[in-house]
């Protein structure tokens, strides 16, 4: 099916194609019901070598996407993380498909517990344009080690990516395996609309409603990552250089465009100046030029450049000061997209810049006089997807891990939880809900049915009615325990 065919037709007609789609898939999970870990396992190594034989298309295509993007960002982001995602869920595999012992109380043995790790079915997954690969096929590495079938809806806005991604998906496995759906907001509408055993969606927290409601019509269970206001704490007793060298590098990674990166930064009142100084100077080693920088990325689109440069003119207009750290003497064109890091100064809590996620390499600089101020002040606010927190001093920093709740957490680094497979990654509240990576993603694919064995000989029979002397004296002794 091709995507102006998905397009063309009414709602009705593109429901009813979908639908179809669907049904192959949930067909082949009914006939299949259990894959074996060879089977899993084989179609994890196919993935691995889609990857692998394909990284300089990959690498291109993401390029091309973007109008500028570093081959070695793209390696690192998206390439290395799936990689590792593969080769972790593959050597653990065995092992998270166990039957998992549970303890049974001594009043109904012999019988014995176990969970048993059961594939769902068809799985759904709606990816985000910022990291086209990594968030497409991340989930998609969890959804597989668990058994699953998959249908695949990548962004329209990374067009020519997940116009590979479906090539080579559809090259690498069957349609009833994995089937890739493209197109618009109406696809991935009607996509939502599907009756998934379970519907992962990754971005923005307004359209992650619009997600989560048409899946609640057919109770499909969801995961949402979405994004929010990370921020970043530097504490009383952290090295500044450091914390502002990894500050600027995790916030003008992918230009910001990253669900993970540093939306604010929080500091205290006397090391203000000396911060916005340094990672001025920081931003201009890093890049010292932009414009045809092949090291810097652009903003994706027109539509999210002249968002961002909208925020800062109406930050400036109501009173912030905006500190660029633009390489001496160039001025960036409009149609290359790249914009230089720019630290907000005296914003204040009405202003856009403070209220919705930044996505770009903005970066609003706030002063406190204490640890507490700082504390209350993301406490106020919807729970972040991620929270970084500088200091040497430990008090410090298990103080803000004991007070506050985000997403994940990294300490004197930045973005880097997020890479470790064996830590599940996901939002909290407005920034999400659910996991995945690692176990924790074979688990959210996978129903952990109980399963209770009860032996021929037990002594269930004593509470048979009706009800004597022999059952009334057992539940006599069943509540004295």
């Amino acid at each position: 099916m091709s995507v102006a065919e998905v397009q063309a037709g009414e709602t009705g007609d593109l429901d009813a194609q979908l639908r179809e789609r669907w049904r192959r898939l949930k067909d082949a999970g009914t006939a299949q019901p259990m894959p074996d870990h060879q089977l899993r396992r084989e179609r994890l190594g196919r993935l691995r070598r889609l990857v692998l034989d394909n990284r300089a298309d990959i690498i291109a295509a993401i390029n091309a996407d973007f109008g500028s993007r570093a081959a070695e960002e793209t390696l690192v982001a998206e390439v290395f993380t799936t990689l590792s995602g593969i080769r972790h869920a593959s050597a653990h595999l065995a092992r998270w498909m166990r039957p998992r012992r549970r303890a049974v109380d001594l009043a109904f043995r012999p019988a014995t517990a176990r969970l048993l790790p059961q594939p769902l079915g068809v799985v759904g997954i709606i990816s985000p344009w910022n990291y086209p690969l990594y968030l497409a096929l991340s989930p998609l590495v969890a959804a597989l080690a668990a058994g699953n079938r998959v249908m695949l809806k990548p962004s329209e806005v990374s067009p020519r990516t997940s116009e590979l991604l479906a090539r080579l998906l559809g090259r690498a496995f069957t349609t009833d395996e994995v089937d890739v759906v493209l197109g618009g907001p109406e696809v991935a509408a009607a996509f939502s609309r599907l009756p998934f055993d379970h519907l992962l969606y990754t971005g923005s927290t307004a359209v992650g409603r619009k997600v989560m409601q048409a899946a609640a019509a057919n109770l499909t269970p969801v995961t949402l990552e979405l994004g929010g206001k990370s921020p970043a704490i530097v504490g009383p007793g952290a090295d500044l250089d450091r914390a502002v060298n990894s500050i600027v590098k995790g916030k003008l990674f992918n230009a910001g465009q990253t669900c993970v990166a540093p939306d604010y930064v929080l500091l205290p009142r006397p090391r203000l100046d000396a911060f916005v100084d340094k990672a001025v100077a920081t931003a201009r080693r890093y890049y010292p030029s932009l414009a045809g920088n092949p090291d810097y990325t652009a903003i994706i689109n027109q539509r999210q450049y002249e968002r961002l440069t909208a925020l800062v003119a109406e930050a400036e207009a109501d009173g912030a000061r905006a500190v660029v750290a633009n390489p001496d003497g160039e001025s960036p064109p409009a149609e290359g997209r790249k914009l230089p890091l720019t630290l907000l100064l005296d914003t204040t809590e009405a202003m856009r810049v403070r209220r919705e996620e930044i996505f770009g390499p903005l970066l609003p600089v706030l002063p406190y006089d204490d640890l507490a101020e700082a504390i209350a002040l993301i406490n106020g606010q919807d729970r972040p997807l991620a929270l970084y927190i500088y200091d040497d001093d430990r008090a410090a920093v298990d103080r803000v891990l004991a007070e506050t709740v985000s997403g994940g957490v990294t300490v004197n680094d930045c973005l880097l939880h997020v890479a470790i497979e064996d830590l599940p990654f996901g939002g909290v509240g407005a920034s999400g809900m659910g996991h995945y990576h690692g176990r924790e993603g074979f688990e959210t694919f996978s129903k952990l049915k109980p399963v209770l064995r009860q032996s021929r000989l037990n002594g269930a029979w004593m509470l048979n009615p009706p009800y004597g002397r022999l059952a009334k004296g057992l539940i006599g002794l069943l509540l004295k325990r």
